[in-house]
């Protein structure tokens, strides 16, 4: 957790979120869960805005939601929990149309994103500070447990999981890859984020 002091400006209801992301600083995925809970419709109307298709913005979510959980320890209290989750769901979004722009117009994507004149890391979408050593570990952790939870899954959902959300690809390309339907593909990814949720949410405390 960083060390910096709580603004006294939060409102009651982002002190409420405060104490859960402290417990899930310490590991209580339980507390992330509720904090999701919380704002998962919302990340989804917004992200939907966005991208003008649901199958997209769904995909979008669920990466917006690991996005979180992995890298929750970078939250500090100098603004509200709700603000630092929109920026990752807005950034993730955006990030997602640059990459499509890219593929349709077959241009080399820049490393950075530039919002408003500030560089954006695309991983913490935070302004981008070097993680010191501890926080590069927990956020090792994190992503081998999501890794973990994926290797839970039945093989097709695993490798589904692994082309769209670790490896990027298109549903096209999966399609391509696998040599299945298109409907055959989006209808089994979205069998597999309505089971990566529900192990999100029991998922025991990482050590």
């Amino acid at each position: 957790m960083s060390q910096q002091e709580v603004n006294p400006n939060l409102s009651e209801k982002a002190r409420r979120d405060l104490v859960l992301v402290q417990q899930a600083q310490s590991g209580d995925q339980t507390a992330f869960t509720k904090l999701m809970s919380r704002y998962k419709d919302t990340i989804h109307f917004m992200t939907l805005k966005l991208v003008h298709n649901e199958t997209d913005a769904e995909d979008l979510t669920m990466e917006s939601i690991s996005r979180a959980f992995c890298n929750i320890h970078l939250y500090s209290p100098e603004y509200a929990f709700s603000t630092w989750l929109f920026r990752i769901a807005t950034n993730n979004a955006i990030d997602y149309l640059r990459r499509q722009k890219v593929r349709k117009l077959n241009i080399a994507e820049p490393h950075k994103d530039e919002i408003d004149g500030e560089n954006i890391d695309p991983v913490t979408n935070v302004a981008g500070d070097m993680l010191t050593p501890e926080e590069t570990l927990v956020s090792e952790q994190r992503k081998r447990a999501l890794r973990e939870m994926v290797s839970k899954l039945k093989p097709k959902y695993a490798q589904l999981v692994e082309l769209r959300y670790f490896q990027e690809l298109s549903y096209e390309e999966i399609s391509e890859e696998l040599q299945l339907p298109l409907g055959t593909v989006k209808a089994q990814l979205s069998r597999a984020r309505d089971m990566l949720n529900a192990m999100i949410a029991k998922y025991p405390e990482l050590q």
